[in-house]
């Protein structure tokens, strides 16, 4: 394994991390008795087998249902001194109620502390006031530091890149988890800004969020050849040294091997990445001409800023995704999203895109008139059963 500095927190952080929202039971709270003794068998396999290989960080969340409890069963008979366990507590309006949670998740892992404490979800303006208040969140955070509950404070997010970039430049986080890879680069500003405040970064769900390379289209194969999609991005996110840790959501002990295969191939990052990142650029030119694949995102209003929520941005890139490297099934599921996910994944769908006026919102794009047409045939082409977060489900 290789390791790489988090950030002012000085802790070794190996490359990947085993992400906990895969191997558990249920995305609720039950009792370990309901747990099947399989699935708690396969859970402690690939936390035993992610150890063995060096990748001691488990990063969970009170969010992530039973994840915590069944952790809880194996981590205490792992080294602790040998462990990095981060879990995350959303932020409450009153931050009461994020101390008990924080508590309810130390007794659901069965530790004394947690090396990494994030703030989960610092998402728009009403998670960040809840979070940054005096005596918001934050600062309980802060107490349960002073207890030895906690060693360093972070936040995750799936906020916009100014919002993240407002909660870095605080300078009162040690780290920060948030979305960045090869299909979704918006965040870069906000890597360079925790950079410059020495905060250890690390890359929520590269492999699913990053475009469900666990199972990828055939076109997407053989554009990344002779990698494959979930060893390109790796490789990719991994190449900048100043992100530290990719998270690996395991589901079972064998998913961690095809990441392994990115090691040895690190030091010849600069002979391996342009052929397949120039293939990946050539085709979206090829199927949209070179117009549309340089320009598309220029001066696009917020979904704040657009009639009925309608989230622009998000739907022209998911099409770009789905038409250009056949990830139709990738952004059917990020397309049925948008109107259930709250602050995190807001806006919403183009269904009614006929029936509202673009044209005022859209007068600095370059494709104005072609957008609200385009809008319409998308709606086509990733329509289908609602998809609600997991968490909520």
């Amino acid at each position: 394994m290789l390791y790489r500095r988090f950030g002012r927190t000085e802790l070794q952080m190996p490359v990947f991390s085993c992400g906990g929202m895969r191997y558990q039971f249920k995305w609720q709270d039950v009792p370990q008795s309901q747990v099947p003794s399989d699935n708690q068998t396969n859970l402690e396999a690939t936390i035993r087998h992610s150890f063995e290989l060096g990748i001691n960080h488990i990063e969970t969340a009170r969010g992530y249902g039973s994840s915590e409890m069944q952790l809880g069963r194996v981590l205490p008979t792992l080294p602790r001194d040998k462990l990095i366990v981060q879990t995350k507590v959303s932020p409450k309006a009153n931050p009461k109620e994020f101390e008990s949670e924080f508590e309810k998740s130390l007794a659901y892992l069965n530790l004394d502390y947690v090396d990494l404490l994030g703030i989960h979800g610092i998402n728009n303006a009403e998670t960040f006031e809840n979070t940054m208040r005096v005596g918001g969140c934050l600062d309980v955070a802060r107490k349960l530091q002073a207890q030895g509950k906690v060693r360093f404070v972070g936040f995750s997010t799936h906020g916009a890149c100014e919002t993240i970039v407002k909660a870095i430049e605080t300078d009162q986080f040690d780290y920060v988890n948030l979305h960045w890879y090869y299909i979704n680069q918006n965040n870069w500003q906000a890597i360079e800004a925790a950079t410059r405040h020495d905060m250890g970064v690390f890359i929520i769900s590269p492999s699913d969020k990053g475009g469900k390379l666990y199972s990828p289209p055939a076109k997407l194969v053989d554009l990344c050849k002779p990698l494959s999609p979930i060893a390109f991005n790796d490789l990719f996110c991994l190449s900048h040294t100043n992100v530290h840790t990719l998270s690996i959501g395991a589901a079972k002990a064998s998913d961690f091997d095809e990441h392994l295969k990115v090691l040895d191939l690190l030091d010849k990052v600069d002979e391996i990445l342009p052929p397949v990142i120039a293939r990946l650029e050539q085709e979206l030119i090829n199927v949209f001409g070179e117009d549309w694949a340089k320009t598309w995102h220029i001066n696009l209003p917020t979904h704040e800023e657009t009639p009925n929520n309608v989230n622009i941005p998000m739907i022209l890139w998911l099409r770009n995704l789905a038409i250009a490297y056949d990830m139709l099934d990738y952004a059917q599921m990020r397309y049925n999203l948008l109107g259930n996910g709250g602050h995190w994944f807001p806006g919403n769908k183009c269904d009614r895109i006929n029936q509202i006026d673009l044209q005022k919102c859209l007068i600095n794009s370059p494709h104005a008139d072609k957008i609200p047409q385009i809008l319409a045939e998308t709606h086509q082409i990733l329509a289908g059963e609602t998809v609600q977060r997991l968490s909520s489900t």
